[in-house]
């Protein structure tokens, strides 16, 4: 078979066995559980690793796992061919958008190992969202281990040190058929990856906001805390709006005086003004990123003040530096910010502190730099 994927890079598959339907949790089309000490039997040109965008890389396997309506935990998981996934039209994702999702990341080091970023944290995160949206969740460990398995059943898609990262993408959904308006009747957690380069198109160049003061991405009592998957097809609208007009991405006021700042449409910003990084509070309305937190601990640890607090755009707009954070995203610093008609922009140099906290980020994550917090999970 041959799959294009998102730049156009073609990968030509040999299947040793005919696809068939797997028996585990929902229906997959055209995969088959398997093990990660399978011998591969794909055979593809070589990763064009200069190129990777953020977009999807088809991989090998994912990992899948179920928990039904009488259970009180999920039933051991398994790898599988990646392959489409079959629902009932009725599932509780579909109709009521019952799902929440996380993203995280492993790298290859220097010396060939490979490394998990903080995968408690995020399968904590996944569990506080979970509960949120009525849902049956994974244990901490389950979930790290079926990022491991995923990581691991995908390592030749990990690219080199300094060329990307695999995204892994552990979703949690309500598969189970539900007519009326109430929690699923069963749940699927599956774990899918993709090799993965800079989000933005820019690169590592500055991006460009828009704030956005007609739309907004959460309200106080929402969802906009946890990582629903409610909350990010209403953000669309606006960033295509903004992208049309040539801006990066949108950044988000608080829905109740549209003054003060809160995210950017998929991740968390920081100002910095003199000695000190001030970040918004996760108060309901803003996800609690863990780049977010692991940038803080850094910020820190450098010497700088951290500060969470509300602020207003004006205050931004009058900051020394300006950036993004999320696992997406790592680090992107804000070149300019355009609000009601009018573009301030930031200067921009190779001295900038956000680019310290960024260079220590990474170093930490590829295991050059000592890991005294505990942060990193070797897989390999």
């Amino acid at each position: 078979m041959i799959f294009k994927t998102a730049s156009s890079r073609i990968l030509r598959r040999i299947t040793a066995t005919p696809p068939h339907k797997s028996q585990i949790g929902v229906r997959f089309l055209g995969g088959q559980a398997a093990s990660p000490l399978q011998e591969s039997s794909v055979v593809e040109e070589e990763m064009e690793w200069e190129n990777l965008g953020f977009g999807l890389e088809q991989t090998d396997y994912m990992y899948v796992m179920k928990c039904g309506e009488e259970d009180d935990e999920f039933e051991a998981g398994q790898l599988s061919r990646f392959g489409n996934i079959e629902l009932n039209p009725a599932a509780g994702v579909l109709n009521y958008g019952q799902g929440v999702f996380e993203g995280t990341k492993a790298y290859r080091s220097g010396n060939g190992g490979l490394f998990l970023f903080r995968p408690r944290e995020n399968a904590i995160r996944m569990q506080i969202g979970a509960d949120r949206m009525c849902m049956q969740s994974p244990s901490v460990d389950q979930f790290i281990h079926a990022v491991k398995q995923t990581a691991l059943a995908n390592r030749r898609f990990i690219p080199p040190p300094g060329k990307g990262s695999l995204y892994i993408r552990p979703l949690l959904i309500g598969s189970g058929p539900v007519l009326g308006l109430a929690p699923s009747s069963e749940y699927t957690f599956l774990v899918y990856a993709s090799p993965v380069g800079n989000y933005f198109k820019e690169g590592t160049a500055p991006i460009s906001l828009y704030v956005e003061d007609e739309f907004h991405r959460a309200g106080r009592g929402g969802v906009g805390g946890v990582k629903s998957v409610t909350n990010y097809a209403p953000v669309l609208k606006a960033m295509k709006r903004a992208k049309d007009k040539g801006f990066s991405d949108v950044l988000y006021l608080d829905a109740n005086n549209k003054r003060d700042i809160e995210e950017v449409s998929a991740s968390n910003v920081f100002m910095l003004k003199d000695n000190v990084i001030s970040t918004p509070p996760t108060n309901g309305t803003i996800l609690e990123g863990i780049t977010r937190k692991s940038i803080m601990d850094i910020a820190q640890d450098l010497g700088y003040q951290v500060e969470e607090r509300s602020i207003p755009i004006e205050e931004l707009l009058e900051a020394d530096e300006v950036f993004c954070t999320g696992t997406a995203v790592s680090l992107a610093p804000v070149g300019s910010i355009t609000y009601k008609g009018n573009r301030v922009e930031y200067k921009m140099s190779t001295e900038l502190g956000c680019l310290k906290l960024h260079s220590r980020l990474v170093g930490i994550q590829r295991g050059e730099i000592e890991d005294s917090r505990g942060w990193l999970v070797q897989i390999e």
